[in-house]
């Protein structure tokens, strides 16, 4: 890759993802490379390594924004997973509350415009030469923790040796492959040295993902990362723990003195000065409390909620706006995911036939009011989607692993079963029969089905919230139509994340989608050297000819073969029938009461009502002056 001319470094702040799938993004973040400091040194103050970044050095605020957004006012957003133990977000002890890594901030991050550009945050400038061998971050004189001390070069190193240290064992593995080490070359540089054969396109991008938390305060407190505990550790971001009720409600604030609130990139961004999160028992309660004024803003997922809820006065009347706002972005892939861990899932025959019993189309007109598309694809409503049959230069990646694949790999990209207008389809029940009856599957006199040593196929769903009964119940009664024995198990959340850290599950609901410039996040959702202990692979997927690929997408050089190395896994993934596919819109379902504002359009990846929304006061002191809320 060569370098193209330069700016100067513009910070950002993402914190809009929960940080355990923000580290994971992290392995997918990319820069581009602006200006020659010397004959092999490059300086930027952005950087993508496919393409120029929108923003020039001297930009005075994101495009998608309102610079002149007011500052004040609370929302109020809802939890219905009725409990939390912690503010620890990167243990896998405990259950954490809700944003609880919204306070920490990273060296660059991403914007809401853009796919693959990162724009300086706590550092102001990234250096490295043309081989890409180190990076040096030079710190914001600026930034300063919650605290008000200065973030330094040793809370950089303390904070990468922490997670490497005391991080989940998968990110521990998925960095050590591409950092070497991280020193502190002054108070205000850090280094970054990558490992030889690390890939190129990922190096700067991991470095530069890094979160930055007080070094001082770990030592103080002696607080490790690998546990639970009810405050969250000295970081520097917008926003700060206020108070909580533990199982009822968290309130975080707006740090008046936020280091790096007069940046243009924060221009129009953070504009709450409170945020507050009202825990639920379940969705029924969390609906109810919506409709009471309870909490402002509620980001609907249940198409039932969404078709039959909304009739409530606050509606009628004007004071809760119900919208359907655009999203550009990749769907989720979300789909029930088979542990292949477990022997019974091993057969490809077995996961097919289960997957034929799911009725999509019954479901989407019975339950989901006809909302909802299928899944089809793991980069679903995005340019990395594999559609009709191979392109030559995906058929150039294929065929050399065809010994190593389905059949249908090569062939059409695969696509969900199509059912009929009835519960129980006959005819993907015969053919799921015929697949369980090859697979040494047979039904006995009493109609449960066995295999030579006389177990019954047991498939278990694990979920934990109420939400997913009446969406699953009619796909266990199809299987048990069948003679698969079935069930759904409901547990709280802390037994669901006890259980999905262990891999102590059958079926669970993930999502798995490639990204919008996918790389070493791939790895750790379906690369063979993170199946045994990545909590992200909750499939157990390892298959040579998956790793073969994701070693081609990790290793790409410009945007063109990425995108046929993705198509490419895209077709693998969907005929290796590891997860049965669910359902995405490509809208933002959302109603609040009316006392909020965003910007019109908004940015196509990512609905930002944390971020970059506002209060507005007038429309809030009507809604009390007309009793709507207190």
């Amino acid at each position: 890759m060569k370098p193209v001319q330069a700016r100067a470094l513009i910070p950002d702040t993402d914190i809009r993802i929960p940080m355990a799938y923000a580290l994971l993004a992290g392995l997918a973040l990319i820069f581009v490379p602006l200006l020659a400091q010397a004959e092999t040194t490059i300086k930027s103050h952005a950087y993508s390594y496919f393409s120029e970044p929108k923003y020039s050095a001297d930009f005075t605020h994101l495009d998608y924004v309102n610079p002149d957004a007011p500052k004040g006012g609370e929302i109020i957003i809802s939890s219905e997973s009725g409990t939390f133990d912690s503010f620890n977000p990167y243990a896998r002890k405990g259950v954490s509350g809700a944003l609880a890594s919204m306070n920490v901030e990273r060296l660059m991050v991403g914007t809401a415009d853009e796919i693959g550009t990162v724009y300086g945050l706590l550092a102001e400038s990234l250096e490295y030469p043309e081989d890409q061998s180190w990076a040096i971050f030079t710190l914001r004189p600026e930034a300063r923790f919650a605290d008000g001390s200065l973030v330094t070069a040793e809370d950089v190193v303390f904070t990468h040796d922490l997670f490497m240290e005391q991080g989940l064992i998968s990110y521990r593995e998925g960095v050590a492959r591409i950092i070497a080490n991280a020193k502190a070359l002054d108070t205000k540089r850090v280094k970054f040295t990558f490992q030889a054969n690390a890939p190129i396109r990922e190096r700067i991008s991991q470095a530069a993902a890094t979160p930055v938390m007080s070094k001082a305060w770990f030592e103080e407190t002696g607080a490790r990362l690998d546990e639970s505990r009810l405050e969250q550790a000295m970081a520097t971001g917008p926003y700060m723990l206020d108070s909580f009720k533990i199982n009822q409600r968290i309130i975080y604030k707006r740090n008046p003195d936020y280091w790096g609130k007069d940046l243009p990139i924060n221009k129009g961004r953070w504009n709450f000065d409170t945020i507050r999160i009202e825990y639920f028992a379940d969705s029924n309660a969390a609906m109810e409390g919506f409709s009471s004024g309870s909490y402002t803003f509620r980001l609907e997922n249940s198409s039932k909620e969404w078709a039959t809820s909304y009739d409530f006065p606050a509606v009628k009347n004007g004071h809760v706006i119900k919208a359907e706002l655009d999203s550009g972005d990749q769907a989720s892939g979300q789909g029930f995911v088979f542990n292949m861990r477990r022997e019974k899932f091993k057969d490809i025959r077995v996961r097919e036939a289960i997957g034929l019993m799911f009725n999509f189309n019954w479901s989407n007109e019975a339950l989901f009011y006809g909302l909802y598309e299928r899944v089809n694809s793991f980069a679903e409503n995005s340019y990395l989607e594999a559609t009709g049959t191979p392109s030559p230069e995906e058929l150039a990646l294929l065929e050399p692993l065809a010994d190593q694949l389905p059949e249908a790999a090569l062939g059409e990209a695969v696509m969900a079963p199509i059912s009929g207008e009835k519960q129980f389809d006959r005819r993907n029940a015969r053919k799921a029969s015929k697949l369980l009856e090859d697979a040494g599957w047979v039904v006995g006199g009493d109609g449960i089905r066995r295999n030579a040593d006389g177990k019954t196929l047991q498939v278990e769903f694990l979920i934990f919230s109420p939400t997913f009964d009446r969406v699953i119940t009619p796909y266990v009664e199809n299987l048990q139509k069948i003679g698969v024995d079935a069930k759904l198990s409901r547990v709280d959340t802390s037994q669901f994340v006890d259980r999905r850290y262990a891999f102590d599950y059958d079926i669970i609901t993930d999502q798995l989608a490639l990204g919008n410039e996918p790389g070493g996040n791939l790895e750790q959702m379906f690369g063979s050297k993170e199946a045994a202990v990545s909590v992200f692979n909750s499939a157990g997927l390892a298959n040579p000819a998956v790793d073969s690929l994701i070693d081609t997408i990790r290793a790409t050089d410009t945007k063109e073969e990425l995108v046929a190395a993705a198509k490419a896994l895209d077709r693998v993934l969907r005929a290796l029938k590891f997860s049965v596919p669910q359902w995405y819109k490509d809208k933002h379902t959302v109603a609040y009461y009316d006392q909020f504002e965003h910007p019109d359009p908004l940015p196509p990846y990512d609905l930002g009502y944390l971020d970059f929304w506002w209060f507005n006061a007038e429309k809030a002191a009507k809604l009390k002056a007309d009793g709507v809320l207190r």
